[in-house]
């Protein structure tokens, strides 16, 4: 059995109108991107301390600062990790740091937190370029000094 649709119809200038609204609110934060990650870095240097804030339209903020677009690399390496940290984070994955250890990690993903120190035994690969990732988005992107 076929439905009979209502049609609405809405004058010419209402239409317009209407399209120019719904392009206004796309371009000025009427729809926010969804965040692939927040990256929270401290230590005992004094450059140590980082948060990371990468959303899935490649715009990166660092501690709370106006974001900025990452590179597409970086964008698709985000991207990348966001998806390999899945597991580790819903499994709230937690790795101690070992004598000697200089930086610690947090980073929170939908899925879960993963805690991690910089010279943490065991370490999945996607934790090390999580690292690497954090310092160049904050020395190229932020223009911080670490």
């Amino acid at each position: 059995m076929r439905r009979a649709r209502a049609r609405v119809s809405l004058p010419l200038g209402a239409a317009a109108a209407s399209i120019a609204v719904t392009i206004a609110l796309g371009g000025c934060g009427g729809v926010k991107a969804a965040d692939l990650f927040l990256l929270t870095r401290t230590g005992s240097g004094p450059q140590a301390r980082l948060t990371l804030l990468v959303n899935e339209e490649g715009l990166a903020s660092c501690n709370g600062k106006a974001a900025a677009k990452i590179s597409d690399p970086q964008l698709v390496q985000a991207h990348a990790i966001q998806e390999e940290l899945h597991d580790a984070a819903a499994a709230n994955l937690s790795l101690p740091p070992q004598p000697g250890s200089v930086l610690t990690y947090t980073v929170r993903v939908e899925s879960g937190t993963v805690r991690f120190s910089d010279n943490s035994a065991r370490q999945p690969h996607v934790l090390r370029q999580l690292a690497l990732l954090a310092l160049q988005v904050a020395q190229q992107v932020c223009h911080l000094p670490e």
